[in-house]
Order: C-alpha cells, then structure tokens, then sequence
C-alpha cells in the first residue's frame, strides 16, 4: 500500500480549477457565482446554526440561542 503525504503535494496556479459553491435558496439550488452583489454579501454573512448552542449542557432544556 502507497501512502500519501498531503503535505508534500504543491500545486501550481496552472494545475488549480475554482470550486463552484451552491447553496439552497427558495426551495432550489443556484451557484452563488450568479447571485447579485447584495445576495452575495447576505450569504457570506450567513452563520451556522450549532445545536449544541442551542441545548443546555445535555440537561435537555431549550434556551433562546437560535445561531451563534
């Protein structure tokens, strides 16, 4: 078996392709590459929502952290 080391591996700016990022707006998904400048702004503001935030301490009781 080969192994990899990931550390080794260099890339020129020849050999890189840009990634397309999509997100899910208003029930279908769009490339974010075709949002207009001010959508473009809201999504990379955007800020996930984390469940453990949202939960006390495992005790099971709700507290009014909706995203942080």
């Amino acid at each position: 078996m080969t192994t990899i080391n990931f550390a080794d591996i260099k890339l020129n700016d020849e050999e890189r392709q840009p990634c397309e990022v999509w997100t899910r707006v208003m029930g279908y998904f769009r490339p974010v590459s075709e949002f207009n400048k001010g959508k473009k702004s809201e999504f990379y503001t955007r800020v996930c929502f984390k469940e453990s935030k949202a939960v006390c301490g495992g005790c099971g009781e709700m507290m009014n952290i909706a995203a942080e």
